[in-house]
């Protein structure tokens, strides 16, 4: 009965005990914080957090409504404390709205030539796609800019309807920006989500301005007419605002909830059947045919740009392997007959790695045959040389064996 009134006396003590320790460097740390302040040694996190999106919007020109919700915003957070969840959300809402690009635009090139020469470099064949990108490039050379155009590449797979965007934004020096909506069905993908979910995002193209840091870049939607529908909404029906240029110019994000200007953005989108596109979206494009190429068109781009790609990705030095026309040509006629290049691609590259596979294993031989012959050789190594001039011959005779090996198979 004595020990039970001892050991709570202790167990108070000890408590009690902590909690002035606790107490006390509280207290010390907030001191040491507020002379800190004083000092002007250290800023309250709140303090920098302000000035940090103070500082960003510096040198932007932000429209007067956006200016005037992130004031109003700057001032609430102000008053948040810091470990609250309102604290959390509206600092991320500033950070959305202070990481936009206002009124940043990246500068246009409208060169006819330059823009031939890229199209030439990375597309062969195609004139009346190229021919139709030059009377765009022309006409944005006349007028200022490229606004206010939508382009669909429609054609069947692997025909580089993705690439000739890719050429698009090089060619007016703009930055480039992809994203698929193939399958996709919630409207949020698109229009972002309400601030008061957790975890809420602006949509892809607020995403969009965020990566690329400019508000006039090339946006490519892929897979156009792939948009599912879902219970989540239609995304095609919420597209038509984005793809409209008399209502894009002031695009409201669900999450940013202010308007945002999208009417400087190249929009350029690709589908594999205009048929599936809904009638009201496919209205706002303008459609750019691709049908594929022929057997000679073909066999340029395996020349000009597949089988160099090809043999840099595997490692092969140039004169390692050749490809003569007609076994191209026969790869092409009896393997390859689809509208695009891009089987055409995948056999090239498995040509490349059986050739690969060859080259290694003549070098290892030509290693192999040629530490026998040095350790034949014994102390005096004078067989070493020799040895090795065996192994060289024994390496070029296999490679020209698996070069007119691979020939044969080719053309037969």
């Amino acid at each position: 009965e004595l020990e039970l009134p001892r050991l709570q006396s202790q167990i108070s003590k000890q408590v009690e005990d902590k909690i002035s320790a606790n107490q006390r460097r509280y207290m010390l740390m907030e001191q040491l914080k507020q002379i800190k302040k004083e000092l002007g040694l250290e800023r309250d996190d709140k303090d920098a957090l302000l000035q940090k999106f103070a500082d960003r919007i510096k040198e932007l020109n932000v429209p007067e409504e956006a200016s005037k919700v992130i004031d109003e915003e700057m001032a609430k957070i102000g008053t948040l404390e810091s470990a609250s969840s309102e604290f959390n959300v509206t600092r991320n809402y500033l950070d959305w709205l202070t990481s936009l690009p206002w009124g940043i635009h990246s500068e246009e090139n409208f060169e006819l030539s330059r823009a031939e020469k890229i199209l030439a470099e990375e597309h062969y064949g195609l004139e009346d796609v190229k021919e139709r990108i030059l009377e765009f490039i022309a006409v944005g050379a006349l007028v200022g800019s490229t606004q206010g155009k939508i382009i669909c590449f429609v054609g069947p797979p692997g025909v580089g309807k993705t690439s000739i965007g890719k050429s698009i934004a090089r060619a007016l020096g703009r930055e480039f920006y992809r994203f698929s909506v193939g399958g996709l069905t919630d409207v949020a993908e698109i229009k972002g989500h309400r601030r008061t979910y957790v975890g809420a995002m602006p949509g892809k193209l607020i995403q969009c301005l965020k990566a690329t840091g400019a508000a006039n870049p090339v946006v490519l939607i892929d897979e156009i007419d792939k948009l599912g529908r879902g219970y989540q909404g239609d995304p095609a029906s919420a597209l038509l605002e984005v793809l409209d240029p008399s209502q894009n110019a002031s695009f409201m994000d669900h999450y940013l909830d202010t308007p945002v200007d999208l009417s400087k953005i190249l929009f350029l989108c690709t589908a594999n059947d205009s048929g599936t596109i809904p009638g009201p979206l496919l209205d706002r494009m303008e459609v750019v045919r691709l049908s594929g190429y022929i057997l000679d068109e073909k066999m340029q781009i395996a020349n000009q740009y597949l089988i160099p790609a090809a043999k840099k990705q595997m490692g092969l030095e140039e004169g390692t392997m050749q490809l003569p026309d007609d076994a191209i040509a026969s790869l092409i006629r009896w393997y390859c007959r689809e509208a695009g290049v891009r089987n055409l691609q995948k056999h090239v590259e498995r040509i490349c790695r059986k050739v690969a596979l060859k080259v290694v294993q003549a070098s290892q031989a030509a290693e192999a045959q040629a530490a026998e012959a040095a350790e034949e050789a014994g102390a005096t190594g004078s067989a070493a040389p020799e040895g090795a001039a065996e192994g060289a011959a024994a390496r070029a005779t296999l490679l020209g064996r698996g070069r007119r090996s691979l020939t044969r198979l080719l053309s037969a």
